[in-house]
């Protein structure tokens, strides 16, 4: 899968597949079952490192999750069938400017195999990052509304929630469009603003708290699983995953208590001459 099959996908009229993956066991699971994309998301900074945002992780973090996770997609899928893999910029990897955000993702093109890159924002300077990028032959997917790493400045509540809201999300999807993304993410947004966007770009509008009829959706797959300790309310677990794993797993050791006997586990005889 490549970032056109996916503007292909949305003139033919098809949904767009996004799940998010950050080792080579998630990747494997999101690719059999079926997914156009992987997004090695900086959501793995909370979901898998334990920090309360994804403002701490870094760029090096990054590529080590994207290449575990590229790895668990080689070992699935046959060559050339690969979902597209997309890798996120982290925090401060390209708001310092274009030249930084340049090399932030030649790291990432020769260092993973990622076909693509997530930036965070439309401001102008995001948006001079995004034409510099895409000039150069990278292809960009941009993400607008409830953007994580501006926690500290936006918090985590839905945004567009007023005219003027509406009207600067609004602006913005189309110069991201403008600057040539590929694809745009549209988070926890109002579903009327997002059925709009959707009908009046030519990219892949992908959802997530957006409503349904947006061209796509993408979701943390830990969410989905219900591996977190609390999921946000536009994506409800789809099964208990995280009681069901601790449930099993005292099962586990409760077995290894009853099974336990004191003689196997004393040292052996020694042997007699």
């Amino acid at each position: 899968m490549r970032p056109a099959d996916l503007v292909r996908r949305k003139q033919a009229g098809l949904p767009v597949t996004v799940l998010t993956a950050w080792d080579a066991l998630s990747a494997a699971l999101v690719a059999e079952a079926g997914a156009d994309a992987v997004l090695v998301g900086d959501s793995l900074a909370m979901v898998v490192l334990g920090h309360p945002t994804t403002l701490p992780v870094t760029l090096e973090e990054m590529l080590h999750h994207c290449r575990a996770a590229a790895r668990g997609l080689a070992g699935v899928c046959a060559a050339g069938q690969e979902p597209l893999l997309i890798c996120d910029l982290p925090f401060l990897s390209y708001q310092c400017g274009a030249d930084e955000a340049m090399a932030a993702d030649g790291r990432v093109r020769k260092e993973t195999p990622a076909a693509a890159v997530k930036l965070e924002g439309a401001e102008p300077e995001t948006l001079a990052v995004i034409d510099r990028m895409v000039r150069s032959g990278i292809p960009v997917m941009g993400h607008i509304g409830l953007t994580p790493q501006s926690v500290h400045r936006l918090g985590y509540r839905r945004q567009g929630g007023d005219a003027a809201g509406r009207h600067r999300l609004s602006r913005d999807a189309e110069a991201l469009e403008a600057a040539g993304c590929f694809a745009l993410v549209l988070e926890h947004v109002p579903d009327e603003l997002a059925a709009d966007l959707s009908g009046r770009l030519r990219i892949p509008v992908i959802g997530i708290g957006a409503g349904d009829a947006c061209d796509g959706q993408v979701r943390v797959t830990a969410d989905l699983l219900g591996l977190t300790a609390r999921q946000p309310p536009f994506s409800p677990p789809l099964l208990p995953g995280r009681a069901q794993a601790v449930e099993a797993l005292r099962h586990w050791i409760a077995a290894q208590g009853r099974s336990a006997h004191p003689t196997s586990r004393s040292a052996p005889a020694a042997p007699r001459c």
